[in-house]
């Protein structure tokens, strides 16, 4: 009797999860664009936007492009055409069209495009039927990671599409169901870390180095190597800013005050007339006289102001943090602090026992005195519940983010995610902080955290090879690190090594701040 190798059944089961992965993270892009229509899937409202159609070809191409004709004999594209309408930036491939003029892309239409979604997806399924080879796999994984940015990327960029409509249209009616109960943020208090230990004062790891025999284990290429860097003690907040606050800096004349802002900055500010965040429009019928554009329509800013302020460019972070008489964090003393609340252990090791006094609103710094009333805002009581949403099934997968920041997680089942307001909260916007939840809460979901750090490589980095080295590496110039994730980020996708990373006077981006300060 003939029996098969003790590693087949494991590798079979693995090929099995990752296939309903596949499955799980494409529905949930589908399911996204559920409420949109042909005509919404179309718009492109900004050069630095992409129609939620060319989305959702793009996201096919790469499966196309570096899976599907590399790994399977023979295999027919949908359309070759394709090969290079559907480039984003991958220059060794050949030329794209025109980034700004995705939008002119009325042919091929959506239900092509829909077609092509569902060739592709067949094929894969095909290739993960067969056990292919370990490359392939790595290459699927890469994918859905990528597709999970484009998710998002489609969330922000309907927002702006709709704003940009004279009618002001809501991506989704607001859900009852889904707003949260009163309640105000809790006190804005500083956690003193002493990064290290006694035998190595100011040395901790950063960034992470996958095993490289788990094809399964993840990680984008710019979070490697993990390595070695110095940290001098320093203070976070033990929660991002919220409206309220930042409605203060706009009273407090924040917006003409060229003595707070970088340079390039106040150039940015006058040329594009900034006078608030992006979405946030005057109004006087409303107390606080502003209402904020949401995917749920216009909120008046009151019923929000207890909630992370967001859509900031870097520029208007860093004027709000030296206003108050502080500073961004670096994107070390992020990850410090973010890899102990990921790994469950509640602060990083070495950081000592937190402090929690004191106020960002130090003496001869400005208040928040004045700001609008927040009785009556939203708050959400701990981390959202999925429950009943339609990205619950996903989650029951049970393909977890990373963990441990020296070590990248497979997906495993049954293993714990990170906990925050994500894409399956449904919510869509960030929301009240918990006054019981342990702090530094609200690291991972709400909103992308400005760092003050460039994004470089890391000492030893090296890209990926052929193609798919231009995912990151290129872009690694004149661009600003964010952290931790947002509303719209899927809750599969973040980990506390994830290096976001956009131009500092982006604001399309559901992206807000914390404060940090020197010394413990």
């Amino acid at each position: 009797m003939l029996t098969q190798p003790s590693n087949i059944a494991p590798k079979q089961s693995r090929s099995a999860e990752l296939l309903e992965r596949f499955r799980t993270v494409r529905a949930a892009t589908m399911h996204f664009c559920s409420p949109l229509s042909p005509e919404d899937m179309m718009v492109q409202s900004s050069p630095e936007a992409s129609p939620v159609k060319w989305h959702l070809a793009h996201t096919s191409w790469f499966f196309e492009t570096f899976i599907l004709s590399e790994f399977v004999a023979n295999y027919q594209p949908f359309d070759p055409n394709f090969h290079w309408l559907f480039n984003s930036y991958y220059r060794s491939l050949g030329e794209m069209p025109e980034k700004k003029l995705r939008a002119s892309f009325s042919r091929p239409p959506l239900d092509q495009i829909l077609s092509y979604r569902r060739h592709v997806d067949a094929a894969i399924e095909r290739l993960l039927s067969h056990m292919p080879e370990d490359e392939s796999q790595r290459r699927i994984v890469l994918g859905l990671e990528h597709e999970q940015q484009h998710l998002e990327l489609a969330a922000t960029d309907i927002k702006h599409a709709f704003f940009t409509n004279p009618l002001h249209p809501a991506y989704r009616p607001a859900n009852p169901s889904l707003r949260p109960s009163e309640n105000i943020a809790p006190p804005l208090n500083w956690l003193s870390f002493t990064p290290g230990t006694s035998a190595r004062p100011g040395i901790v790891g950063i960034g992470t180095s996958p095993d490289p025999t788990d094809i399964y284990a993840f990680a984008f290429d710019n979070e490697t190597p993990r390595h070695p860097i110095y940290l001098a003690p320093f203070q976070l907040a033990s929660r991002p800013v919220m409206c309220a606050e930042y409605l203060a800096f706009i009273e407090d004349n924040g917006y003409s005050r060229p003595e707070l802002w970088l340079s390039e900055g106040w150039d940015t500010l006058q040329a594009e007339g900034w006078q608030a965040p992006l979405y946030w429009v005057r109004d006087p019928a409303t107390p606080a006289g502003w209402s904020i554009f949401t995917l749920q329509g216009f909120r008046p800013l009151g019923e929000i102001s207890e909630t992370p302020v967001c859509h900031l460019s870097f520029f208007e972070a860093d004027a709000f943090a030296r206003w108050s008489g502080n500073r961004l964090p670096t994107e070390f003393e992020w990850e410090f602090v973010a890899s102990g609340v990921a790994s469950g252990s509640g602060s990083p090791s070495g950081s000592g026992s937190p402090s929690t006094a004191g106020s960002p609103y130090a003496a001869g710094s400005p208040s928040t005195a004045g700001s609008p009333s927040t009785a009556g805002s939203p708050s959400i009581a701990g981390s959202p519940s999925i429950a009943g949403s339609p990205y619950a099934a996903g989650l029951a997968a049970g393909f977890s983010p990373l963990n441990n920041p020296s070590q990248t997680e497979g997906f495993s089942p049954g293993a714990s995610h990170l906990r925050g307001n994500f894409m399956e909260s449904g919510h869509l916007h960030p929301q009240v902080g918990s006054a019981t939840a342990p702090t530094p809460q609200q690291l991972f979901g709400d909103v992308w955290e400005w760092t003050q750090s460039p994004y470089t490589g890391y000492p030893g980095y090296k890209p990926l090879p052929g193609a798919l080295g231009e995912y990151n590496g290129k872009f690694m110039s004149s661009q600003i690190v964010l952290r931790g994730g947002s509303c719209v980020t899927p809750e599969t996708h973040i980990r506390a090594t994830y290096r976001n990373f956009f131009s500092p006077s982006t604001r399309w981006q559901f992206s807000g701040l914390r404060l940090a300060r020197d010394g413990a």
